[in-house]
């Protein structure tokens, strides 16, 4: 792990488990948040369309066998979920921008069900400029759900009406290597939902993604 990452998510972890910490703690959620967005941002300036949807990695398990493309697409659905339906009881984003058609997305769902070709044709539909539109959108979004809450709120465990009410909404594949995510998110109060997705998640996929980055250079050059 990128070791200012580590350190940053470490020292978040710690600040919110004291109130007297808290409010330093949400800072700090907001400043690792805004250090990885700035790498999301920089692919979108240095990357081909093409190389968007590269997976050179694809015979391989774990994050980095996927693409960029459906890399970012899965960070920035699962947050919308989690934010906008478990905690804020909000539309999503995805709904409310009208960004099913802008970004041209085959599917409304984490991606999760997807692997090899699946993944590539879904990164291959997907219009690039109107996907930061909407990642951009959820961030801004669910750094407000975030600066709002008080420390009571992250000992807020989902409710079991919540827990169904988001399986009503279809938005995470019923397929074994999806469904799962709803038992998981909904096992965990709010401060382990900051945690997972909304940041060390996004750490995980970003440092997959800069992997898969990595390896399209070595290919270039040999």
């Amino acid at each position: 792990m990128n070791k200012e990452w580590a350190e940053l998510n470490k020292t978040l972890q710690s600040q919110l488990k004291k109130e007297s910490t808290f409010v330093d703690g949400v800072k700090t959620v907001l400043l690792l948040r805004q250090k990885l967005f700035d790498v999301l941002c920089a692919f979108k300036t240095e990357l081909t369309r093409e190389q968007f949807n590269s997976c050179p990695y694809s015979k391989e398990e774990g994050y980095h066998s996927k693409t960029i493309a459906y890399s970012i697409w899965h960070i920035f659905r699962i947050e919308d979920i989690v934010a906008h339906t478990l905690i804020d009881h909000s539309e999503q984003i995805l709904m409310t921008g009208n960004y099913v058609e802008r970004i041209n997305a085959p599917i409304i769902t984490t991606g999760n069900e997807l692997d090899g070709k699946q993944i590539i044709e879904f990164s291959e539909a997907l219009n690039i400029d109107e996907l930061y539109q909407y990642i951009t959108a959820v961030m801004n979004s669910t750094n407000k759900i975030i600066s709002k809450l008080s420390f009571a709120d992250l000992k807020r465990k989902i409710s079991a009406a919540d827990k169904e009410h988001l399986k009503h909404k279809n938005v995470v594949s019923t397929d074994e290597k999806a469904y799962w995510l709803i038992d998981y998110w909904c096992g965990k109060d709010i401060r382990g939902l900051i945690q997972m997705p909304f940041t060390r998640h996004w750490i995980m996929h970003i440092q997959a993604c800069l992997r898969i980055w990595s390896r399209m250079k070595q290919l270039i050059l040999f």
